[in-house]
């Protein structure tokens, strides 16, 4: 088997569609995270700027555009989806979803143990265990779809 020469395209497989087995597995996960989610009382809305957050640091452009549509689907402002990569900036977020956003960062990019503790003890406060253990596998199940996406090159369509 060569390999590619530099700057050529690879074709890429859809791991989805090769694997399916093991995406439906992946797909039932995520379901039973949205119903721990709210089963802990995280609404939609903040179930949706975690994915946001977590597929921006990850840089999953698929993943972006359909959590974006779901975003505004439950009502979430343009606004705070165009500043959400900026969160820490602004006073537009809830001390709730803050803490959330630190703690699927933290998840996300497994920053250094004071940075990672830091982002507990603020969720702590304002977050019970239900919603921690929550968030955190918000958090971890889109970073398995941001991984699927990236490898698999899923591609964003223009919209009509």
């Amino acid at each position: 088997m060569s390999s590619p020469v530099l700057g050529s395209a690879v074709r890429r497989i859809f791991i989805d569609k090769q694997s399916p087995d093991a995406y439906r597995a992946l797909v039932q996960t995520s379901e039973a995270v949205r119903s721990v989610a709210a089963g802990a009382g995280l609404d939609r809305t903040l179930v949706e700027l975690v994915n946001l957050r977590v597929s921006q640091i990850n840089g999953c452009a698929y993943c972006l555009h359909v959590h974006t549509r779901a975003a505004l689907h439950v009502n979430e402002t343009t606004q705070r989806l165009g500043v959400l990569a900026a969160w820490r900036d602004t006073e537009l977020f809830t001390p709730v979803e803050r803490a959330a956003l630190a703690l699927a960062e933290a998840t996300t990019e497994l920053v250094d143990a004071s940075v990672q503790e830091a982002a507990y003890t603020d969720a702590r406060e304002v977050l019970t265990d239900d919603q921690i253990s929550a968030v955190i596998w918000v958090a971890v199940t889109i970073n398995a779809f941001n991984r699927v996406s990236i490898m698999s090159k899923h591609p964003v369509h223009p919209e009509r």
